[in-house]
């Protein structure tokens, strides 16, 4: 194959930035040079940023593909397409789709089985060399749900389930404390009548009561049979968190105070919040608002959520916020990677991926101009 050039161009590395070249070869990073190339063919990238491919540890972005409205199931061949397609145009390289294990099949707020045959429609158009850029699976066990053991038994080491993350979203506690940000959420979007709205939470409860010990032991369970990294969502106590480290993770997904988030680190745990969360200055869920964590030194990761275009942005504002480039780059590439026990790939260093982004500034907003995928531009 012929080498993939880039030259004149501001190079983020780990610990600084770099003006100078990087040669792709047969997909990974041969080199990264100081200075400019006159090499012939050389893509000349005019003093614009190049930065490791996003990665994204958890997005239910394919799930709006999937339902783009309610009781809307779209064919799930142009979902998956769209949704890798807007990963790829938003500068993502490697996604963890997020689909949900543990159903609930009674109710107004049912929810049905869906991950399986997801992650096999997934796995078939990777196969079929039909996607743009690289895909794992992260499975969100639903601890307080009716068939969660069922469906985790449906999946096996060979399916690259990247990540178990376990969630429990009983009303009252964790992320829906105010069990009014609850209702706003579920209620419009299931079109539930008060009556209905407290049936659905009584059962929830219920369903807490019954299944959550049972459900977590067996989650954890599965996840290490997966070979997958365990992450915790919605931590708000310090109790919760401690309850993480003795299960063994190494990863917090939006932890919802800020002594939630103190306590990760105090466990050597890594913290993830969302990129909406950032960007919007808060929480609409009315939790610990991700800049406050980030002024603290206690964020570590950021994650697009449900706005992929959000992944990046945050990266600049974190980036203006610190003033330190490099730090929030890492927190979208190299600290993602190594939570998910990715080592070839996050970082733009000889023998890694050759998963990168051009990127410039218009008036302060990054403008994505280039993504390349194992070398093969995707966007």
């Amino acid at each position: 194959m012929t080498d993939l050039i880039f030259t004149n161009a501001q190079i983020v590395l780990a610990d600084e930035v770099i003006r100078g070249s990087v040669t792709i070869r047969d997909g990974r990073i041969a080199s990264v040079d100081y200075g400019a190339t006159a090499v012939p063919g050389a893509i000349d990238v005019a003093g614009d940023l190049l930065i490791p491919g996003l990665i994204e540890l958890h997005t239910d972005n394919l799930e709006r593909h999937l339902e783009p409205r309610p009781n809307v199931d779209w064919p799930h061949a142009a979902a998956i397409l769209a949704h890798d397609g807007e990963l790829a145009s938003v500068g993502i390289t490697t996604v963890f789709d997020a689909l949900r294990v543990g159903s609930i099949h009674t109710g107004k707020g049912r929810y049905e089985k869906y991950a399986r045959k997801v992650a096999s429609e997934i796995f078939a158009m990777r196969q079929m060399g039909a996607l743009r850029i690289s895909h794992f699976v992260h499975l969100r066990a639903e601890i307080c749900s009716e068939t969660l053991v069922e469906e985790m038994e449906e999946f096996g080491p060979d399916d690259r389930v990247g990540i178990v993350s376990l969630m429990d979203h009983t009303p009252g506690q964790r992320q829906f404390r105010d069990i009014s940000k609850l209702k706003q959420y579920v209620a419009k979007k299931r079109s539930m009548t008060d009556d209905e709205f407290d049936a659905h939470v009584s059962h929830l409860k219920s369903l807490q009561a019954n299944n959550a010990d049972r459900h977590e032991v067996e989650a954890v369970a599965h996840a290490r049979r997966y070979g997958a990294v365990l992450a915790s969502h919605d931590d708000t106590t310090a109790q919760h968190v401690a309850v993480s480290a003795a299960h063994g993770m190494g990863l917090a997904e939006f932890p919802t105070t800020f002594e939630a988030a103190e306590a990760c680190h105090a466990n050597g745990i890594q913290v993830m919040m969302g990129a909406p969360n950032l960007i919007r200055g808060g929480s609409h869920s009315g939790n610990v608002a991700a800049h406050e964590l980030a002024e603290a030194g206690l964020l570590d990761i950021v994650s697009s959520d449900y706005v992929p275009s959000a992944l990046m942005t945050s990266a600049f504002l974190l980036a203006d916020l610190w003033d330190d480039l490099p730090r929030a780059i890492a927190t979208v590439t190299a600290n993602p990677a190594r939570a998910a026990n990715l080592t070839d790939r996050g970082r733009i260093a000889a023998g890694l991926h050759g998963d990168l982004v051009r990127v410039g500034r218009v008036q302060g907003t990054p403008v994505v101009r280039g993504v390349w995928s194992h070398g093969r531009q995707v966007g």
